[in-house]
């Protein structure tokens, strides 16, 4: 008889309905924008506080961070006990980035859109400097525990795609012409997004080839 998953596996798809949500709304709240245009703006323009389509982002992101966290929280309890340091380590720095993303950006949206210098500007900038070397330090811990003796292979090139996406993203802004800043910073934001569901599905699955403390 098939054992049934318990809870903990099943929130796990959590982490899939937070990326539904924010894809949600990055396509559907520029309609409530007029004038933006996502070749060339930043995804944070659509939340800043002054934005026509903050209420319409706030509406269609709403399971975005709660789902997000609650995934990625399950995740770190699930893989105590299992799986290698790097990998747990990894994790647990991961999750820390999506706290520190949901509290940092609802607490410092931008003023408006672009960069308008105030105080609550620069710190909107800070959080970002923090999500960004979380994701890449949790990235690169989950890709050498993945790809060590062949612990977790599929996990650690899935880890290595994300981070090559986070770093295309800056590298393509700083290479592009401005009229396609938009498309290039959408690599970075949804490669954490997407690794994020991706872990989820890992922890659905129960993370079958789990190995216990080494």
């Amino acid at each position: 008889m098939k054992q049934k998953k318990p809870l903990i596996q099943w929130l796990g798809l959590l982490g899939v309905i937070s990326l539904l949500s924010y894809t949600a709304a990055v396509v559907f709240a520029p309609l409530a924008y007029p004038g933006y245009v996502w070749t060339q703006q930043a995804v944070s323009d659509l939340s800043a506080a002054s934005a026509p389509s903050r209420q319409l982002w706030n509406q269609l992101s709403s399971l975005y961070s709660l789902c997000g966290i609650v995934s990625v929280m399950m995740v770190c309890v699930f893989v105590q006990g299992r799986l290698n340091k790097p990998l747990r380590l990894g994790m647990y720095l991961f999750a820390a980035m999506n706290w520190v993303s949901a509290a940092g950006y609802a607490s410092f949206p931008l003023t408006e859109s672009g960069y308008a210098g105030a105080f609550q500007d620069v710190m909107h900038m800070v959080v970002t400097a923090g999500v960004v070397g979380l994701s890449i330090l949790s990235l690169v811990l989950i890709a050498i525990g993945g790809l060590r003796k062949k612990a977790y292979p599929s996990l650690g090139w899935i880890a290595l795609i994300a981070l090559a996406l986070m770093f295309a993203g800056p590298v393509g802004i700083g290479l592009a012409p401005k009229s396609l800043f938009g498309v290039f910073e959408r690599f970075s934001v949804f490669a954490a997004t997407g690794f994020n569901a991706i872990l989820g599905l890992y922890l659905f699955a129960g993370f079958q080839k789990a190995k216990p403390v080494e």
